[in-house]
C-alpha cells in the first residue's frame, strides 16, 4: 500500500526505451533476412546459365522471375548446353524450398544433371541417377525437374519428367496443346526410380515450352486455367521470335498473380536457317 506509482514521465521514458529497442530488433532482423534473399537471388541467378545452345533452325531463350512475396526468394532454374556428340540438352526445375539453402540445392541438381549428362545418353538414366546422388547425399529436399535431350540433325527431341508440370507445344498450323508424358516421383524421394523417357519429332515450324507451376499457377488462376493461357500464347505466338514468345509467357506469370518464382524456357525450332540463337 505504500508503493509509490512512477510517476507519469518515467513511465513515458521507459515506453519509449522498450518501442526503441524493439524498433531496432526488428531492423535488424529484417536487414538480416534481406541479407539473406539478395544472398540467394545472387547465388540463383550465377548459376543460371549466361547464353542457351543454338542450332541452325533452333532458337532459344528463357526467362527467370523471383518471387518476393515474404522477402523469400525459390529454387526454380533453367539450364541448357550442349553435349559431346553434339545433342542439346535443356532443363527446367523446381527446388523445394524458398531460402538459400534452395538455391544452393538447385546448384546442387544442375551440377548433377551436367555430369550424368556427358556419359548417359538416357534422359530417363540422366534423371535417376541425380536422384540417387541427391538420396545418398541426404538433403532432406525434392524438386521437380523435366529434363531433355535435342538432336539438332534429326529434329528428335526426347524427354523425361520427374514429378514437374506439363510442356507446352504448337505448330505454325494451328495445333497446340500440353505434353502428357508419364513421368516419375520428383527428384528426392525414392531411391531406385526409373523415369520414362518420351521421344518428339519437332519437324516443321513450332515451338517446344519448358516451365515451372509458378507461370501457370496461382491466386488468379489454377493450373489448368494458367495451361489453357500459356497454350493460347505459345499459339499464337508460335512463328514469332523465341524472345518476344517468352516474354509473351513470362507475363502470363504475372498476370496468376503468383506467389512463387517462375523460369520459362522456349525451343522454337524449324526457324530460317540465318536465325540466330
Amino acid at each position: 500500500m505504500n508503493r509509490r506509482r512512477p510517476s507519469r514521465s518515467a513511465s513515458s521514458d521507459e515506453l519509449l526505451t522498450t518501442l526503441h529497442d524493439l524498433t531496432s530488433r526488428a531492423r535488424r532482423e529484417v536487414e538480416l533476412h534481406q541479407a539473406r534473399v539478395e544472398l540467394a537471388e545472387a547465388l540463383q541467378r550465377e548459376m543460371l546459365p549466361p547464353e542457351l545452345p543454338s542450332a541452325p533452325g533452333l532458337r532459344t531463350a528463357a526467362r527467370y522471375a523471383p518471387a518476393r512475396s515474404g522477402l523469400d526468394i525459390g529454387g526454380d532454374w533453367y539450364d541448357g548446353f550442349v553435349l559431346p556428340d553434339g545433342a542439346l540438352a535443356f532443363a527446367v526445375g523446381d527446388a523445394q524450398g524458398h531460402d538459400v539453402e534452395a538455391a544452393a540445392f538447385m546448384g546442387q541438381i544442375r551440377i548433377a544433371m551436367r555430369a550424368f549428362a556427358l556419359t548417359a545418353e538416357d534422359p530417363g538414366e540422366v534423371m535417376s541417377r541425380t536422384n540417387d546422388l541427391l538420396l545418398a547425399a541426404d538433403t532432406g529436399r525434392l524438386a521437380t525437374c523435366t529434363f531433355v535431350r535435342l538432336d539438332p540433325a534429326r529434329g528428335e527431341l526426347r524427354s523425361a519428367r520427374a514429378g514437374h508440370v506439363a510442356a507446352v507445344w504448337a505448330t505454325a498450323d494451328g495445333r497446340a496443346g500440353t505434353t502428357d508424358d508419364e513421368g516419375g516421383l520428383p527428384l528426392g524421394v525414392q531411391a531406385g526410380e526409373e523415369y520414362p523417357v518420351t521421344t518428339r519429332s519437332l519437324g516443321g515450324e513450332g515451338a517446344f515450352v519448358l516451365l515451372t507451376d509458378g507461370v501457370v499457377e496461382g491466386p488468379s488462376y489454377s493450373l489448368d486455367e494458367g495451361l489453357d493461357e500459356v497454350v493460347r500464347l505459345v499459339r499464337s505466338g508460335v512463328t514469332g521470335e523465341a524472345d518476344a514468345l517468352a516474354d509473351a509467357v513470362m507475363g502470363s506469370a504475372e498476370r496468376t498473380g503468383h506467389q512463387d518464382d517462375a523460369a520459362v524456357l522456349v525451343l522454337r525450332h524449324g526457324c530460317p536457317a540465318s536465325g540466330g540463337g
